[in-house]
């Protein structure tokens, strides 16, 4: 009996290593929802011909899972709905050129930075009057609505701050006429500067010293770890200069 009864706690223990088992490789092997909110043209939007996201970021996010062994899907998520997303973990983690701060940082959390970003003013060329942000008093200004510029420009007295669901709304309406300025990262405006055939110009530098990261759920540390290991491995073997020559640098021709 007792060795009947050794024989079944054996079976059990078996079974319950093999089950673990199980579970790790389901776990390896488990789709990571990115999510991504493709209208920031280099760093993530829609390629009309094969109707896929790409850009900077989706090229970054598959190298770093590359390096971890990752099973991603990039999930298209309206700005809002992706920052609502990641801070409830209905998703696993977002990339969309998202800039690290404060506030972000108490829902959700980030990897380390991968790029150095900042907020610059768009002007139509002819403006002489918009010299830099001192200059905005009784101004109208566009940003995308959540984003830091936005933010920035609802902080400044005696600006009109008008909101856009994606940023190239923005552009085309300074483009018409019925704004007079932009606000939006440095490195997404460069886009819209370098394809308006010299209708559109910077006004002043960068004023705002912000980097980009990958946003994670807060309850996945596993994740975050797993991701810093390999953005670090990337930016380690030199992979984000291929990145920026191919994205960044052409967007400016």
């Amino acid at each position: 009996m007792k060795q009947q009864f050794k024989s079944i706690i054996l079976i059990v223990i078996v079974l319950s290593i093999a089950l673990s088992a199980c579970n790790a490789a389901a776990d390896t092997n488990k789709t990571i929802r990115i999510a991504s909110d493709a209208t920031w043209p280099p760093f993530e939007y829609i390629d009309e011909t094969t109707k896929e996201v790409v850009g900077f970021d989706i090229d970054l996010i598959n190298a770093v899972a590359e390096k971890e062994g990752l099973n991603i899907e990039i999930v298209p998520t309206e700005w809002d709905a992706l920052l609502a997303g990641v801070s409830q973990c209905q998703y696993d983690a977002a990339i969309s050129s998202i800039t690290i701060t404060e506030d972000r940082q108490k829902t959700m959390l980030f990897t380390e930075p991968y790029l150095a970003a900042g907020q610059i003013l768009t002007v139509a060329s002819g403006n002489t009057d918009i010299t830099g942000i001192d200059a905005l008093e009784g101004k109208t200004v566009g940003a995308q609505i959540g984003t830091t510029g936005a933010i920035e420009i609802e902080t400044m007295a005696g600006v009109t701050l008008k909101t856009y669901d994606t940023v190239d709304l923005a552009y085309l309406d300074l483009s018409n006429g019925q704004i007079d300025a932009v606000v939006a990262d440095y490195p997404t405006a460069i886009i819209f500067v370098g394809q308006s055939n010299g209708a559109l110009v910077f006004a002043g530098d960068v004023f705002t010293a912000e980097s980009y990261g990958i946003a994670v759920c807060n309850q996945n540390q596993d994740l975050l770890a797993k991701l810093n290991a390999g953005l670090k491995a990337v930016i380690d073997e030199g992979g984000i200069a291929p990145l920026e020559a191919k994205w960044l640098s052409a967007s400016q021709e």
